[in-house]
């Protein structure tokens, strides 16, 4: 259950098999304020209730999701908009694509579909990781905070994403974040590509990252090779499944 303190706004986490019948209070641990037990924020609920219309409630929030990153040169200058090169890539791309009869033969993803990266990080690496992963082609989008993270993952757009468990540490962001993937069904855990960024942990330890239910790990003083690296891991990834993937009929991650 989801708690929002009027005050601060701050997401407090109560377990429901503690809570009361009748409504309750609680002190805030960011502000020390008290807070009324009311209704669960529907930020962070199931996904089912995002679509609910009851927006009369006072405490109703808005989907937030985290914002694609663009990448811009230092000196800002007018965008030249796509190159006649890219159009002619994407206009390739486009027209050679399978029939729907073929479709099933189609595996590789295609170029004109770049992969779909979410970065939940610490302030202190999201600028240097959201530009190296652009760099490299990925569509990235920087969460600022739990609420960003969690309203574009339920967006099912995604097919990476990258945490850190220090990730807005004062609403659990970690924890949000990796419910989120805990409660995919099976079908849709496997077209997400989690990656745990960790001050601690060794990258490539594939022992500890199926302990933590993720696909990879990397360690934060390895990030200069982060865009090598997940493709390096998503390729593995994807020949591990390729027979399963062309059986269903989809492409690679």
């Amino acid at each position: 259950m989801i708690i929002v303190c009027q005050k601060c706004d701050s997401r407090l986490q109560v377990d429901e098999a503690k809570v009361p019948s009748r409504p309750f209070v609680i002190r805030c641990p960011k502000c020390q304020s008290s807070v009324d037990s009311g209704f669960p924020s529907p930020a962070l609920e199931q996904p089912a209730v995002i679509g609910s219309t009851s927006g009369e409630h006072p405490r109703f929030e808005q989907p937030n999701p985290a914002p694609l990153f663009e990448l811009r040169e230092d000196a800002p200058e007018p965008s030249p908009g796509v190159s006649a090169d890219r159009l002619a890539e994407l206009f390739s791309g486009l027209i050679n694509q399978p029939s729907a009869t073929n479709r099933k033969l189609s595996y590789a993803r295609p170029s004109w579909d770049p992969r779909k990266i979410l970065v939940c990080v610490p302030q202190e690496y999201r600028e240097s990781v959201a530009r190296s992963l652009a760099a490299n082609g990925y569509q990235v989008f920087v969460a600022d905070d739990s609420r960003q993270a969690v309203d574009r993952m339920r967006e099912n757009l995604l097919d990476i994403v990258l945490l850190d468990p220090r990730f807005d540490p004062v609403e659990q962001g970690s924890v949000f974040v990796t419910r989120e993937v805990n409660i995919l069904r099976p079908a849709q855990r496997r077209r997400l590509f989690f990656v745990l960024m960790s001050p601690s942990l060794r990258t490539m330890d594939a022992h500890t990252a199926f302990l933590n239910n993720v696909n990879a790990i990397i360690n934060v003083s390895d990030l200069d090779e982060l865009p090598a690296f997940i493709e390096r891991q998503v390729r593995e990834y994807n020949e591990l499944y390729k027979d399963f993937n062309i059986t269903l009929g989809v492409q690679a991650l």
